[in-house]
């Protein structure tokens, strides 16, 4: 795997840079399972040394997207049935409990915010812009709860089910069918009516599992 060379050698997070970059590389299907991840090559590229090279590879396994082997070291780690069930199923639950919490602090702000990024979504076929807008509808009307380490929670999950999003989008009609769900909770939302966004995410995200993994076993 290439990466453009990049002199961060000043820079306080060089560690960060570089997870983001691989995180990036793997979530949007450039890295494939398997792929070594070779610290050498890779502060290469980016001019540093091993050391933010190994926190970054370290952090990325924490997420389960790289795993260690035996004589190969650090790889890409597979797309894993086990994996979508349980991300997904927690992501349903935990979620339709933030958006039950939310909506009846939901600010204009939050509505107008969470408006923006359906509309955006909706509008881009780039798989970069589809896992960014997809998290800023769904954070838009998670955050208006406050609860910081709840939130946490939430964003943790939508960054483990990243690289699920893209490969879920991707199916003949991913995008139009979370585009259609969006507009239903974000409907619910604008009415107030915390119990119907809970039951709506929850079916989202369940959907969403469905297809995943319908998707996979048919490759």
């Amino acid at each position: 795997m290439r990466f453009e060379s990049i002199d961060i050698s000043l820079t306080r997070s060089a560690s960060d840079i570089v997870f983001e970059a691989l995180r990036r590389a793997i979530v949007l299907g450039e890295m494939k399972h398997g792929t070594p991840l070779r610290q050498e090559d890779i502060a290469r590229a980016f001019n540093v040394s091993r050391v933010p090279v190994r926190e970054a590879i370290a952090r990325l396994e924490h997420l389960g997207l790289v795993e260690t082997r035996r004589y190969r070291g650090a790889v890409v780690a597979p797309l894993l049935t086990q994996d979508i069930e349980e991300i997904f199923d927690l992501r349903a639950l935990v979620e339709s409990d933030a958006i039950r919490r939310a909506v009846p602090l939901l600010s204009p702000q939050d509505l107008d915010t969470a408006r923006e990024a359906h509309l955006a979504f909706a509008a881009t076929s780039d798989p970069v812009e589809w896992i960014e807008h997809n998290r800023r509808f769904h954070c838009a009307l998670y955050a208006a709860d406050r609860q910081k380490h709840y939130i946490g929670v939430v964003e943790t999950m939508l960054t483990l089910s990243d690289r699920y999003l893209r490969s879920q989008l991707l199916l003949s009609d991913g995008q139009k069918k979370a585009v259609a769900e969006h507009g239903e909770i974000l409907a619910a939302c604008e009415a107030g009516d915390a119990d119907r966004a809970a039951r709506l995410v929850r079916s989202h995200v369940q959907e969403a599992k469905t297809s995943l993994l319908e998707g996979l076993e048919a490759r």
